[in-house]
């Protein structure tokens, strides 16, 4: 492993020009043939999953899958009766039929209180395409608004608000590149004490998102790109990317410092490769061998954040392999210039960082009342996990910021009916059409009786064969309240049993709004224990192949679990309580979004054996030159501590940027991995494993052997 980064390192400060050159023009290709190539963007089939998936493949064979449906929403200005509807609906009715992207318009309905009137628009094609196909309905929308200054013409559906959600994503993520990158920069430059230095690891972090981005569009022709990809490369690509120059140029310097100006800015670099780079290489292995536990689930989405993580962290390793050397060999030679003609700059050493001299003195002392203590406050803040909650990512999360959101809550207002649809999705033979028919009239007089669902709003669409039916029953309740999940579970339990049920050779599925949220949540759940057991095996196993000791790759295993459940543990007091809504600018749900939780894990797998590999290789490095166990693990911790805790504040930085974001997904996400790089980095870092490998000594370095076979005897004679 150490061969690779060596060699690479020397070519490329022999030939820094090339080098540097050579990573530029491959950022460019890459971003050139990404956007050559496009991106591949899931489909509605990518996101079928439990019965409700399977509804929706019976529903979209026979022609009956769910189109993207818009409401144009009519009420008075003064929030009075509505007197003109009938020009403006007709004016409405008129503008979009002669839209190619609009397949009908139904009749216009009027809410009960007489107050507003709904238009639905019915868009043509796949139901994710419409967040595209919308823009010209939301125009001639605000077209209808100005010639009818008298009323309120406003448009809301699952495409104009899935088109707010991206809007606001790209928002928000610009919001957080500029809160990051300036605090990245000065945090670099406070380590550093140049700016050409600090300049680094950021051009260099940024360039890597930029190739990350590109081949994320070649590779979603191969993995479905479900929307997420480039917000993971954004969100991991700065704070990756810069860690791993840091690590590289602090190293660099230290060889400098110590070589006091006798060897050559190549040969530094050399000298740095030979422990940062592998260094480096093994970390980099290990984030995307911990991420790649993701394709496991089986899930478009978590494939397609795997798919972006992956690709920036190994472009991120890519760079400080190339690109870096050849920078630093630059930059080198300029100081060795100013040097020459006397004009050398004053050299600083990082200071910013948590003092650990006291930390570690307290840990030499005591390291079992440090151990247990620390052991004791990790799992305090870990306990709220127990009570983790989960809901799934719809209506319900997203922020009321975003316009047809806003009109959302007004039309759902008007048409409490329209806040959840089940879908009840019946394939019969051709002969038993009469059957099922009845069977559908009993199993909507069931639905009628029942507080739960919508009087007299329910619909039967059946196919031209009369094989496939599918039966709307409205729910005037949201998404994700007790009350919809409720009638979801009876309608599954209770009423399809005792009707459709009793005919035999029928197939019957029910999705809609609710059950693919509660079949996504119970897919996650299911799969959890499996990747969650894969993502501890490759840890020890990478843990133990690395530093030679099954006890290191058991204390990695356990010291990973404890930073991700304190982690989880303080989001979950944090997110699905009330308290800190208006300092975090959320709306509680009382849950988390129910993917956060196993990426969250799986991502803190990934940086927490990043931080253990710094930490433990300069560790193996003193006992290398002699040093007894307690005097290695000293010396390892101290000198590693300051750019570990650097590095966890540029990291926490960039995370922490997160929280300012305004949907609720991304928030989560934001503040789980800023916390758990903070505890990582400081507690189990600086408290837990020094102390835990003091207690054990020589111990920690246990290995098994392999029995040699025994000597052939010597022949007699």
């Amino acid at each position: 492993m150490t061969k690779i980064p060596v060699r690479v390192a020397r070519w490329s400060a022999t030939h820094p020009w090339r080098a540097m050159i050579g990573w530029f023009v491959f950022v460019v290709v890459c971003l050139g043939a990404g956007f050559a190539a496009g991106t591949h963007e899931a489909t509605t089939e990518d996101f079928w999953v439990g019965e409700g998936g399977r509804a929706e493949a019976l529903a979209t064979e026979a022609g009956l899958q769910r189109k993207p449906l818009e409401y144009t929403l009519i009420r008075a200005a003064d929030g009075g009766r509505v007197d003109e509807e009938r020009a403006v609906v007709g004016e409405v009715a008129a503008r979009m039929m002669e839209l190619p992207e609009v397949e009908r318009v139904a009749e216009p309905v009027r809410s009960a209180d007489g107050r507003a009137v709904r238009v639905a628009v019915t868009l043509r094609g796949p139901e994710l395409k419409g967040k595209k196909n919308v823009v010209p309905l939301l125009a001639q929308t605000a077209t209808v608004q100005a010639a009818h200054p008298s009323v309120v013409v406003e448009q809301t559906g699952s495409a104009s608000i899935s088109k707010g959600v991206n809007d606001q994503r790209g928002v928000d993520l610009a919001l957080s590149e500029r809160i990051s990158i300036p605090i990245t920069l000065l945090t670099l430059l406070v380590v550093f004490g140049s700016v050409v230095i600090a300049g680094v690891p950021v051009l260099l972090a940024l360039s890597a998102i930029g190739a990350a981005v590109g081949l994320n569009m070649l590779v979603s022709h191969l993995v479905p790109d479900a929307g997420v990809g480039t917000n993971m490369i954004l969100l991991i690509g700065l704070a990756v990317g810069v860690d791993y120059t840091l690590f590289y140029v602090e190293r660099e310097r230290e060889e400098r410092a110590r070589s006091g100006g006798r060897l050559s800015a190549e040969a530094l670099v050399e000298l740095a490769a030979r422990t940062a780079g592998r260094t480096i290489a093994v970390s980099g292995i290990a984030v995307i061998a911990s991420t790649a536990m993701l394709y496991f689930a089986s899930d478009v989405i978590f494939s397609s954040l795997a798919t972006g993580t992956i690709l920036v962290v190994a472009v991120a390793v890519a760079s400080s392999m190339t690109a870096l050397p050849a920078l630093l060999v630059w930059i080198g030679r300029r100081a060795e210039r100013r040097a020459a003609r006397g004009k050398v700059a004053r050299r600083e050493r990082p200071e910013l960082g948590f003092r650990t001299a006291p930390l570690l003195r307290v840990v030499q002392r005591r390291p079992g009342r440090t151990l247990g203590v620390s052991l004791l406050l990790m799992l305090v803040l870990a306990a709220p996990m127990l009570g983790l909650k989960l809901m799934d990512p719809g209506r319900d999360t997203f922020s009321r910021d975003i316009p047809a959101m806003q009109v959302y809550d007004r039309l759902t207002g008007a048409f409490p009916e329209l806040l959840v649809k089940h879908e009840v999705v019946v394939r019969n033979s051709a002969e038993q059409q009469d059957e099922v028919r009845a069977a559908l009239g009993r199993l909507n007089e069931r639905a009628q009786a029942d507080s739960l669902f919508a009087v007299g709003a329910a619909a039967v669409r059946t196919a031209a064969d009369g094989r496939t039916s599918v039966l709307e029953l409205p729910v005037p309740h949201p998404a994700q309240s007790p009350e919809a999940i409720e009638s979801l579970h009876k309608l599954r339990a209770d009423y399809i049993p005792a009707t459709i049920g009793r005919l035999s050779g029928v197939e019957t599925a029910v999705s809609g709004d609710v059950a693919r949220g509660r079949d996504y949540v119970r897919h996650e759940r299911e799969i959890l224990p499996l990747v969650v057991g894969l993502l501890l095996l490759v840890t020890f196993v990478m843990t133990v192949w690395v530093f030679r000791s099954v006890v290191i790759g058991l204390l990695g295993v356990v010291f990973n679990l404890l930073s991700a459940a304190a982690a989880l543990g303080l989001m979950t007091v944090v997110f699905q309580g009330t308290w800190a809504e208006a300092l975090l600018d959320f709306d509680s749900r009382g849950a988390i979004v129910s993917r956060v939780p196993l990426f969250l894990f799986v991502i803190l797998f990934g940086l927490s054996t990043d931080y253990q590999v710094f930490v433990m290789s300069r560790i193996r490095e003193a006992r290398e030159r002699g040093l007894s166990s307690c005097a290695a693990v000293l010396e390892g911790i101290g000198r590693s501590a300051k750019v570990i805790t650097s590095a966890a504040v540029v990291m926490v930085t960039v995370f922490g940027g997160f929280v300012a974001l305004q949907l609720t997904e991304m928030k989560q996400m934001g503040f789980c991995l800023a916390v758990a790089v903070l505890l990582d980095a400081v507690v189990i870092r600086m408290l837990v494993l020094p102390a835990a490998l003091l207690l054990l000594g020589d111990r920690a370095w246990w290995m098994p052997r392999r029995r040699r076979p025994a000597a052939a005897p010597a022949p007699v004679g």
